[in-house]
C-alpha cells in the first residue's frame, strides 16, 4: 500500500521514524521502493549530485519534472515530494502552478525553503499538500553552516517553523541546526520534523542517497554518514573491465553468442 500525507503524520504520534532519502533516477528509486523507504525526495540536490551544477540554484522547472517523472515511474510504496526550484515559487500564482506541474508528473506532494505562509495556502488551495523547509536554506544561503546557534536566530527558525505549521504544511525539515533546537522544535509542533543535520530528536531524518552510498566526492556535509562507498567499487568494476577488454579476455565464452 502506498504511503499518504496521514501515514507519515500517524507515525509522529505512534513514536515511529520516518526515514527519508533522495533519488533522481529509476534504479535508485526502484531501490528505494523496495526497501519500504517512508518519503521519497525528489530533491534540487539534483544539480549538484547529478547535472553537474555548483549549487542547487541553477536547477529549473524542467529539471525537475523531467527527474520526478523518472522517479514516478519506479515508485508504488512511497510518499513522493518533490522540490520547488529557485524562483520557481516568487509569487503564489506562481507557486500553485509549479506545484500543480510537480503533481501530474507524479509527486504526492511538494517541498519549498523559508517561511512564506501565503505560498504554502496557495499551495494548499490546490489539494496539494506542502512540506516546509527552515534553517540552512541552501536555495538563499551564500555559505553552508549550522544555523540557530545564536539564541535570536534559533527563536527565528522555531518562529518559522511554528508559522508554517499553521499556514497548513504537513511536515517540515529542519536543516543543519543544533540538536537541541532541532528536539525543541519537534516537542512544539503537532506535524513531523525531518532532521537533516539536527540531530536525533526530530521525527525522521533525510539524507542524499548520493552522500551515503559514497557517489558525491565535491564535498562531504559533516551529518552525513556514508554507508558504503560505491564510487570506489565502480571505479574498481569499470577498471577491471578496460584492462579486460585490453587484454582480451573480454568477452570470452561465456559472455559470447554461439
Amino acid at each position: 500500500m502506498k504511503k499518504t500525507v496521514d501515514v507519515v503524520q500517524s507515525m509522529k504520534q505512534n513514536r515511529q521514524k520516518i526515514a527519508m532519502l533522495t533519488a533522481y533516477d529509476y534504479p535508485t528509486a526502484r531501490i528505494l521502493n523496495d526497501a519500504d523507504i517512508d518519503i521519497i525526495l525528489v530533491g534540487d540536490s539534483l544539480g549538484m549530485v547529478v547535472l553537474g551544477y555548483e549549487d542547487t540554484r541553477s536547477v529549473t522547472m524542467a529539471d525537475m519534472l523531467h527527474h520526478t517523472r523518472i522517479v514516478a515511474r519506479a515508485n508504488t510504496v512511497c510518499l513522493l515530494v518533490a522540490d520547488l526550484p529557485h524562483r520557481a515559487y516568487e509569487t503564489p500564482e506562481q507557486a500553485a502552478k509549479n506545484a500543480r506541474a510537480l503533481c501530474e508528473a507524479g509527486a504526492d506532494t511538494v517541498k519549498f525553503e523559508g517561511n512564506k505562509p501565503e505560498i504554502v495556502k496557495a499551495i494548499a488551495d490546490e489539494g496539494i499538500p506542502v512540506m516546509g523547509h527552515v534553517g540552512l536554506l541552501p536555495q538563499t544561503s551564500e555559505k553552508f553552516r549550522v544555523h540557530g546557534r545564536k539564541r535570536s536566530e534559533a527563536l527565528l527558525i522555531a518562529d518559522d517553523a511554528k508559522a508554517l505549521e499553521a499556514a497548513g504544511c504537513f511536515a517540515i525539515v529542519l536543516e543543519s541546526i543544533p540538536e537541541k533546537l532541532g528536539k525543541k522544535i519537534t516537542l512544539s509542533l503537532r506535524i513531523p520534523t525531518i532532521g537533516i543535520g539536527a540531530g536525533a530528536g526530530c521525527d525522521g531524518q533525510v539524507l542524499v542517497l548520493h552522500d551515503i552510498l559514497g557517489l558525491f566526492d565535491r564535498f562531504t556535509p559533516a551529518f552525513a554518514k556514508q554507508y558504503a562507498n560505491m564510487r570506489k567499487e565502480i571505479h574498481r568494476a569499470v577498471t577491471h573491465y578496460k584492462l579486460e577488454v585490453q587484454q582480451g579476455t573480454f568477452p570470452d565464452g561465456e559472455h559470447s553468442y554461439r
